[in-house]
């Protein structure tokens, strides 16, 4: 049985769908942004239905990229990074905690209201799920890490110190320039849902640039590319 489209019912052909979701998630523009871009090309669209094609297939591209990097063994289960961020969601704060590999690839991101054991150990439960063990977790010194490992029964795991971290902290920078991008956010959904779908992307095209020569670099990124615009194919 043939698998059906998820474009047949669109106008719009897949490949401008694949490139507008690819330069919205992966670049810090704002929609009329893309737009613009879009129409540098020849292509006219509403930034309203850039919007739309991000909010019907980001989850579903970010869906399959991780589907693969599971079927390839990528993820890594050395040493993981785990910190936690504030994001504003109309002026009230919010905490979305994240863990990154020691090559600084997103594992996992997860939006709570407060900063309690209670969320470290839903969050590092999700993680454990989905990713497997690690042998080590670098965390920051904020307790609920500690009280929710030993919960785990691996706070013999845990890691701190100072710079330690530093691999998670400077995972965060491109959700920042993103977020200020999109001028934050208004819900914790729409939160949640850019966060996971941004990982995703994120992932799919690091390539890690200043630990490969440029002809490796430009292959790998081509690599990435191909794979992306091969994204659910029929």
């Amino acid at each position: 049985m043939t698998k059906r489209s998820p474009f047949r019912y669109f106008k719009t052909s897949p490949e401008i769908i694949r490139l507008a979701v690819m330069m919205y998630i992966r670049f810090p523009l704002s929609l009329r942004n893309v737009e613009e871009l879009l129409h540098e090309r020849g292509i006219d669209i509403c930034h309203e239905t850039v919007r739309f094609c991000w909010h019907r297939f980001g989850p579903m591209f970010a869906s399959e990229i991780r589907k693969r990097r599971v079927e390839g063994l990528r993820s890594s289960h050395w040493r993981w990074h785990l910190d936690e961020m504030f994001v504003k969601i109309s002026g009230e704060r919010h905490y979305l905690w994240r863990a990154v590999d020691h090559e600084g690839e997103v594992l996992e991101s997860f939006v709570t209201k407060k900063r309690e054991k209670k969320a470290a150990l839903k969050f590092l439960k999700k993680s454990l799920k989905r990713h497997g063990s690690a042998d080590e977790f670098v965390t920051d010194r904020l307790r609920s890490y500690g009280a929710a490992l030993c919960d785990l029964s691996i706070r013999e795991r845990q890691q701190t110190g100072r710079w330690m971290n530093n691999r998670a902290e400077n995972s965060h920078l491109p959700f920042r320039r993103r977020e200020r991008a999109m001028l934050r956010f208004r819900s914790l959904r729409t939160l949640q849902k850019f966060a996971s779908v941004h990982a995703s992307v994120s992932n799919h095209f690091n390539e890690e640039r200043c630990l490969s020569s440029r002809s490796l670099f430009k292959a790998n990124r081509a690599a990435a590319l191909a794979e992306w615009r091969g994204l659910c194919a029929a």
